[in-house]
This record gives structure tokens, C-alpha cells and sequence, in this order.
């Protein structure tokens, strides 16, 4: 073979393990891309579903820190709207009586969430922590009284929805 034809195979060759090199890059790259995404995609879900709990606990202890005896049927419809299971048949079996107490004495509670964090979570299930004050006011504390509360809220994922299962008072 003469040395013009070796040297125009050898440039075919080359040129073709170029485009072959250059195929194999494309694709990969394309993999990691693809693959990157993909994470960052989860980790925004995760995220999301992160602050929908937060924000469902924030406003399930918000309900139970907020009553007032003026409009109490709504205020002990909102906290039994986010309940679920135990938590919901415990608090709809006292509403009668707190209803009497709670006009009885004329009190007033606004909460205010100062805190909450998650302690665990997957997707069907959370337990948080949260820390709220309320100013309570009643016929013994006309002037209002300040309370801190720190409560654990079980709550589990029904629905589309973030409900709570259970109130703990915590130290």
C-alpha cells in the first residue's frame, strides 16, 4: 500500500474514533444530566413536603391555641378539620363540655406559633414539635395571662392532606 493510501485510511480512522468519542460523550453527558436532574427534582418534593407538614402543624397547633368562647363552634370545627383518628374522637367527645366551660368562663385564647420542627417523617406519617404562646384571658384573669406551650404532634398523611393524630403536651 502506498503511503498515500495508509495516510488517508489512518485520517479515516481517526476521524471516526472521533465521532465515535464524541457520540460516547454526548450520551453520557445526557446520562448525568438526566440522572442530576432527576435528584434535584426529589430533593424539591422532599423539600415541599417538608414545609406542607410544617405548615399543617404550625396551623393544627395554631387551632388548638386559639379558641374563643364567642365563636367557639367554629374554633373546635377548625381544630377537629385537621384531626384524625384518636385525637379527633377524644376532642369531639369534650366539645360539648368545653363549649359550657369555655362560655362559662368567657375565655378567650390567641395563639401564636413561635417554632416547630420535625423530629421524623416519611411519607404517610410525622411527628413535630412545637412551641406557641397564648395570651388567655377568662372571667380569673380578666387581664389576660401569657402561656407557653410545647406541644407533640403526631400527624399522618391522608389524602393529600397532613391531619393530626395526636396532641402531647411536652416539657
Amino acid at each position: 500500500m502506498s503511503r498515500t493510501m495508509r495516510g488517508a485510511l489512518s485520517g479515516r480512522g481517526t476521524g471516526r474514533a472521533w465521532s465515535v468519542g464524541l457520540v460516547v460523550a454526548t450520551v453520557l453527558t445526557t446520562a448525568l444530566t438526566i440522572w442530576l436532574s432527576f435528584g434535584l427534582y426529589n430533593q424539591r418534593e422532599a423539600e415541599q413536603r417538608r414545609q406542607d407538614l410544617l405548615a399543617a402543624a404550625r396551623q393544627s397547633a395554631l387551632n388548638f391555641t386559639s379558641l374563643d368562647y364567642r365563636h367557639y363552634d367554629r374554633d373546635s370545627a377548625n381544630v377537629l378539620e385537621s384531626a384524625t383518628g384518636d385525637f379527633k374522637k377524644q376532642f369531639a367527645a369534650q366539645t360539648e363540655e368545653l363549649t359550657q366551660l369555655v362560655a362559662q368562663n368567657k375565655s378567650v385564647s390567641e395563639g401564636q406559633v413561635l417554632e416547630a420542627g420535625i423530629v421524623r417523617f416519611d411519607e404517610s406519617s410525622a411527628r413535630v414539635l412545637v412551641v406557641a404562646d397564648s395570651k388567655v384571658t377568662n372571667t380569673a384573669a380578666p387581664k389576660g395571662e401569657a402561656r407557653t406551650y410545647r406541644l407533640q404532634l403526631d400527624l399522618v398523611h391522608r389524602d393529600g392532606r397532613w391531619l393530626t393524630s395526636d396532641v402531647e403536651f411536652v416539657g
